[in-house]
């Protein structure tokens, strides 16, 4: 029987390569998205996204002028579904599924129905694909608008006309509201459409190949001899017309692919300069980039050692196999680890979960390998990467914190406020500028009932900020307070000897601790006069 005919249009019939793993991913994401409590980067998320529309603008003048895109969305879906952990993260893991449908329709665009199914599937599966769809972060859309974009780049490439080229606008506009790392993508675009340009779209990897052809075949089984040496002895007139027009009309695709991105770069421009000037406080606890990252770097974007390198592997044999057809999801894959390696080795912006956005092009290249077995043997593979990632996947959904033996429990500080209690109490928190964010903790797991946050002269909304400001003379301040919760980062023996300055000497001064509760990453102490 001659087998079905790879990089064909996608009919209504195949709606089962993309709706399996879009519906798989939309299933293992909301297995258990509630469990975890908000980390601190989603503490984030929820006190930008509860604000006012102004109050979003200025704080992105102040910070976190990258993700405000993101924030502003947040604020729409959270003032309709509200904030517990499920709706803040629902919005990722929808997307997750959806960039997993693209990517299986994608690889059937590349390369065939079943590499795309595999590609999608094994995207299904991949702890990763947990992680970033169970958290209230940017990194799941980024994920979800760059492989649209990619896959409309290749519909614009193959049939060009006005309204693709718009599609593929749109969703880079999008890309790059979401994330400015994942920009860098457009590297691997300009690279494909340049060859398509120069040297025609088959050069690229983007000319559908005849019916009957299979691009996952092995190369060393053997062709219908007699139209092999056909094709070898005679030159295919269709080919050198269809590279003649290629040639005449290069420079207008060229140019039609500059004019798609120039919206996007309108709209991320401002953005870029304000994020520039952030860049100092943004990322201060990110160091330069060392060799050894790349090495550690398919394990931490898989979010699994074993699961990472079982993914390089199939990538690789996939892109071997595939030939110039690999180009464009090899190039999404290299080229932005590459560009952002560059670049951190002067700036400190190496953080691996921004390039999260190239996995599903892994997955591709690991589905076109998988594709050049039976379906069962790959299947069996694709089981075993789900089987192998297990121990992560429970993991992740106990904690969002790296790494996950260092979780921080906002809750359970909450529970034990909530509890002992009484009126008239205050808090103070130690450091009050940290990263883990403990006054964010207790505010999102308590609200109004939290004690009054005595030294707070301003808070995170009025300083448009993440952080609030507290008094210069903490004594005063505390001045009529006879009970004080203590809330401090890290596992503290003593918690009271562990504030510095006058905000510790007024404390030591005037309050003695009755009671100490440690928790996961933090430390709460009832003090009393």
């Amino acid at each position: 029987m001659t087998p079905p005919a790879e990089s064909t249009p996608l009919r209504g019939r195949d709606w089962p390569v993309w709706a399996i793993p879009g519906l798989l991913t939309l299933a293992v994401t909301l297995a258990g998205i509630g469990h975890a409590q908000p980390w601190r980067d989603e503490l984030a998320t929820w006190s930008a996204a509860s604000r006012p529309v102004p109050d979003l603008v200025r704080l992105a003048g102040t910070i976190d002028a990258a993700t405000g895109p993101y924030y502003l969305l947040m604020h729409g879906w959270t003032a309709l579904t509200g904030t517990s952990p499920t709706a803040l993260r629902l919005p990722s893991a929808l997307a997750m599924a959806g960039a997993a449908a693209l990517t299986a329709r994608l690889g059937a665009q590349l390369v065939g129905p079943r590499a795309g199914l595999l590609a999608g599937l094994l995207l299904a599966v991949l702890p990763a694909t947990s992680r970033y769809g169970q958290e209230a972060r940017p990194y799941a859309p980024a994920t979800l608008f760059a492989v649209l974009a990619t896959l409309l780049l290749v519909g614009a490439l193959r049939r060009p006309a006005w309204r693709r080229w718009a599609g593929y606008a749109v969703a880079v506009a999008a890309l790059g509201l979401f994330h400015l790392i994942a920009l860098t993508l457009l590297a691997a675009h300009a690279l494909v459409v340049l060859l398509a340009a120069v040297r025609g779209r088959r050069a690229a990897g983007l000319e559908p190949l005849p019916d009957g052809s299979d691009p996952t075949r092995d190369a060393s089984a053997p062709e219908d001899a007699p139209d092999a040496r056909a094709r070898e002895a005679a030159p295919d007139a269709g080919a050198r017309e269809a590279a003649s027009r290629a040639g005449a009309t290069g420079r207008g695709l060229f140019w039609r692919w500059l004019v798609a991105v120039l919206p996007a770069i309108v709209l991320v421009a401002p953005l870029v300069l304000v994020a520039r000037g952030q860049r100092g406080r943004q990322l201060d606890w990110v160091r330069l980039v060392r060799v050894d990252d790349l090495a550690a770097l398919p394990g931490a974007l898989a979010q699994s050692g074993v699961v990472g390198g079982l993914l390089v592997g199939l990538a690789a044999l996939g892109a071997a196999r595939l030939g110039r057809r690999a180009l464009l999801p090899g190039a999404a894959v290299v080229l932005p680890v590459l560009l952002l390696f560059a670049a951190g080795t002067a700036v400190p912006l190496w953080v691996t979960r921004y390039l999260i956005f190239t996995v599903p092009f892994a997955c591709l290249l690991a589905g076109a390998a998988l594709a050049g077995v039976r379906l069962a043997p790959a299947l069996a593979v694709v089981t075993l990467a789900g089987l192998l990632g297990l121990p992560d996947q429970a993991a992740l959904r106990r904690t969002h914190e790296w790494p996950r033996t260092a979780p921080v429990d906002y809750a359970g500080v909450a529970r034990i406020v909530a509890d002992q209690q009484q009126p008239g109490d205050a808090v103070v928190y130690s450091p009050r500028d940290s990263w883990l964010f403990p006054d964010l903790g207790l505010a999102y797991h308590l609200g109004e009932r939290r004690p009054r946050d005595v030294l707070v002269v301003r808070d995170q909304r009025q300083r448009a900020d993440l952080w609030a400001a507290e008094c210069d003379r903490p004594a005063e301040c505390l001045a009529g307070v006879d009970r004080v919760w203590l809330v401090v980062t890290g596992r503290r023996a003593d918690p009271l000897a562990a504030v510095p300055g006058a905000k510790g000497d007024a404390l030591r001064d005037a309050f003695t601790v009755r009671q100490v509760w440690p928790r996961p990453g933090l430390t709460v102490a009832l003090l009393t006069r």
